[in-house]
């Protein structure tokens, strides 16, 4: 099998090349140049896609022996990615730009062009397992080591971008035994360290950032009455569920503190409470997708209102956080997720992800929550 491994200069894609070689597959190497500043050099865990990463992955294909190229997809990933975090920034929502990579660069892009030119698969450094079931069709699940599972980032996959996915990384039970596989092989990434910011923030200054490129305006910071506590030097700065940093003048009445509960770019506002008031019994989203085949209610256990029949699920809305139990039905065009027990800090903007177990059914961007606490602040 024709195999294009995506390289990113780490450690992880590096021995998920040597797999797909050891496995007898005819691999090729690739390298994304996302950045449109290629002089960029990482420092430490900071950044990725540089120049740097570009010549750790080429010295690793050379180790390899396998053919080697840069794909430049700077102007597509400043399109998509890279477009969609300012303006979902500027409408107040907090986006996931690895989300947005994945399911506009890597797996759609990248496979595109691989196909096209006659591979049959992409492999990738990605910690998680693709299974097959029992009627033959393909299902993402989590990694062995739930550690450094990033399932959840790939929940974005279609099933045809599934069917051309390999993880070879997914049944290795630490990061630990990748690194000394590395070692072992003799590649040089063996202890580079892992990068962990946004790539093309590689200084980590999110909010200077937005402030660079999207602009900010002063504007008052209101609590949950809807009185003036303090002020601040631009909304799309703060997200949903932050503490700190906010800097407010007036103290709440309980001595507690307050955190971010909303951010209301039509009005430059930003609404605090207390932390129960970031507790959220609902969210939905109307951009959603299946990784596979979609669920199918067990029976016994589905309901059904109005709308929609609902199935059982676990919902994870960040990248290492816990997945909780819920029900999930599709209604009027929108995946509706309602936790059993309440989630804190979920904002629009960020994905939902749906678990059957250790499989991942789909996802959704979150576009509307419902609080357990509503605020008295009009929108």
């Amino acid at each position: 099998m024709r195999v294009l491994v995506a390289m990113s200069g780490g450690v992880d894609s590096a021995v998920a090349a040597a797999r797909a070689v050891e496995a007898g597959h005819d691999v090729t190497g690739v390298h994304l140049a996302l950045s449109r500043h290629r002089a960029v050099i990482r420092e430490g865990s900071r950044g990725c896609c540089t120049i740097e990463d570009a010549m750790d992955a080429r010295r690793a294909a050379d180790k390899l022996g396998i053919p080697f190229y840069v794909w430049d997809f700077s102007e597509r990933f400043a399109e998509t990615v890279v477009a969609d975090f300012l303006d979902e920034y500027a409408n107040g929502r907090t986006p996931n730009p690895c989300m947005r990579c994945n399911e506009q660069i890597k797996f759609a892009a990248v496979l595109e062009r691989a196909l096209a030119l006659g591979f049959d698969a992409v492999a990738t450094g990605h910690y998680a397992s693709v299974v097959i079931a029992d009627d033959g069709s393909r299902e993402l699940h989590r990694a062995a080591d739930a550690l450094k599972d990033q399932s959840y980032v790939l929940g974005v996959l279609t099933a045809e971008q599934l069917a051309h996915a390999i993880f070879p990384l997914g049944a290795t039970a630490s990061k630990a035994l990748v690194r000394a596989e590395a070692d072992a092989r003799g590649l040089m990434v063996a202890n580079k360290p892992d990068s962990y910011d946004i790539c093309f923030i590689p200084d980590g200054d999110t909010r200077g950032y937005l402030a660079d490129r999207n602009g900010a305006e002063p504007g008052v910071i209101l609590d949950a009455d809807g009185a003036v506590v303090g002020t601040h030097e631009g909304a799309m700065a703060f997200t949903v569920g932050q503490r700190k940093g906010l800097q407010l003048g007036v103290p709440a009445p309980d001595g507690r503190p307050r955190y971010v509960l909303d951010i209301r770019p039509k009005d430059n506002t930003v609404v605090v409470g207390p932390r129960e008031a970031l507790a959220v019994t609902e969210l939905a989203g109307g951009r959603f997708t299946w990784v596979g085949t979609p669920p199918v209610p067990e029976r016994g256990s589905a309901a059904t209102e109005s709308k929609g029949t609902w199935f059982d699920c676990e919902v994870q809305v960040r990248a290492h956080a816990d997945s909780v139990a819920a029900t999930a039905a599709v209604i009027d065009g929108e995946l509706v997720i309602r936790p059993t027990e309440p989630i804190e800090g979920v904002a629009p903007g960020q994905t939902a992800v749906l678990y059957a177990g250790t499989r991942v059914l789909g996802q959704c961007t979150v576009d509307r929550t419902v609080s357990a606490v509503p605020s008295t602040v009009s929108a």
